[in-house]
């Protein structure tokens, strides 16, 4: 299995609000960047679709370390939720339902496709390639004429 390394951020103006994302994958001494707008969306929304097309652009099963900055996506997968939220019709364990499940479902699936790790760091705190996703996300969304 070819070894991936995936870095990726989501922003949004507003919460929600216009929305972009920035995915850097690197193989070897390949880097390809990826990047997309939402006109409507959410912070999370756009951290998920971050790692949803960076896992999409794999072209094989893949084992990937995912470097993020979000807790939500790093903690929904590291610590089960997002498994345990679909075993349980995306209601989580107070009951209440789960946020973005259309996301999860697709991340779970390519979680079985590919082995994925997911890596937390700071946002905004000189790591280079969340800095350059974060980037690449807040052009996104800036391009559109949408700015915080």
């Amino acid at each position: 299995m070819k070894k991936v390394e995936i870095y990726t951020d989501g922003a949004c103006s507003g919460n929600p609000g216009a929305g972009g994302w920035g995915a850097i994958l690197k193989y070897g001494k390949h880097t390809k960047e990826l990047s997309g707008y939402d006109p409507e969306t959410t912070n999370n929304r756009m951290e998920l679709t971050a790692v949803i097309s960076a896992l999409e652009a794999l072209k094989e099963p893949c084992e990937a370390v995912v470097t993020t900055d979000s807790k939500y996506v790093c903690d929904g997968m590291n610590n089960g939720w997002a498994r345990a939220w679909r075993a349980h019709g995306w209601i989580k364990s107070d009951k209440k339902p789960a946020l973005n499940p259309d996301l999860w479902e697709r991340l779970l699936v390519l979680c079985e496709t590919h082995r994925v790790s997911f890596v937390w760091v700071k946002g905004h705190d000189g790591h280079p390639e969340n800095e350059r996703c974060d980037m690449l996300a807040v052009s996104e969304y800036k391009s559109h004429g949408n700015s915080i």
